[in-house]
């Protein structure tokens, strides 16, 4: 494993630098060594719900289907990483049981919305090369259409997959899928960098499920710009509020 890669999980010990003389508090060390892992990642993985856009899809889902209260109160719940995802994910699906017409109706009529500054720093990244990757608990024609706003191969989206019967129906969801689990997103990021060798990944995300993504990434940064989850923001060694903190982070380099 590269020497370089920043401990995602327990406390770093206070670093000393010789040059100096002097010891740089852990958080501080930390935040400049997750930055330096951004600055030169190969691939930035991207939650999507309450990140790459404002809502949180399956809220939305619910609310268009009617049954919106019950529903947000579980994903919270979900995200608070107080209940496995798999478990939080079966329960809301089968209040909703959404067919396959509502789906498309609520991407066609209610279209996710980008979160203010994901399109440049997108944009950005792409310019410099870097992979953009897609990983999301929510549900793969959601995400796909995000990820086309982005210019983002479909490819490069990994997210659950609806099931419905030949009249359109509900039928369930994909459970083989590892963004259907707890874990999951983790799961993902080991097959990217096995697949494509990577030597530097970094999970940008709000939620929980983002923050146990690390490792296998090589860094997490939380995200609170569109929802906060307390969790995530006391454990994230670099956590932001806007999209534009990562571009200016960028453009300084």
């Amino acid at each position: 494993m590269d020497q370089h890669r920043v401990p995602c999980n327990n406390l770093q010990q206070e670093l000393i630098f010789p040059s100096h003389n002097r010891k740089v508090p852990k958080r501080m060390s930390s935040l400049m060594e997750t930055k330096e892992v951004f600055l030169n990642a190969d691939a930035v993985c991207f939650d999507v719900d309450s990140t790459v856009i404002r809502e949180e899809g399956i809220d939305e889902l619910a609310k268009f289907c009617g049954v919106g209260d019950a529903v947000a109160e579980m994903t919270r719940r979900a995200m608070g990483g107080t209940v496995t995802f798999k478990a939080a994910l079966t329960a809301r699906l089968a209040l909703i049981r959404p067919s396959y017409e509502q789906v498309q109706k609520l991407i066609s009529d209610h279209p996710p919305q980008l979160t203010p500054g994901i399109r440049e720093l997108v944009n950005r990244l792409h310019q410099r090369g870097v992979q953009v990757f897609l990983i999301s608990g929510g549900f793969q024609s959601i995400v796909e259409h995000v990820a086309l706003q982005l210019n983002i191969p479909t490819a490069n989206v990994y997210a659950n997959r609806l099931k419905f019967y030949f009249n359109g129906e509900y039928a369930g969801f994909d459970e083989t899928q590892p963004t259907a689990e707890s874990g999951g997103k983790g799961q993902v990021i080991s097959y990217l960098k096995e697949q494509f060798q990577f030597k530097k990944v970094v999970m940008i995300g709000d939620g929980a499920t983002d923050m146990e993504a690390c490792p296998p990434a090589d860094c997490f940064i939380g995200f609170g710009g569109n929802v906060v989850r307390k969790q995530v923001k006391e454990k994230a060694k670099w956590y932001i509020t806007h999209f534009d903190e990562l571009l200016k982070e960028l453009e300084e380099r």
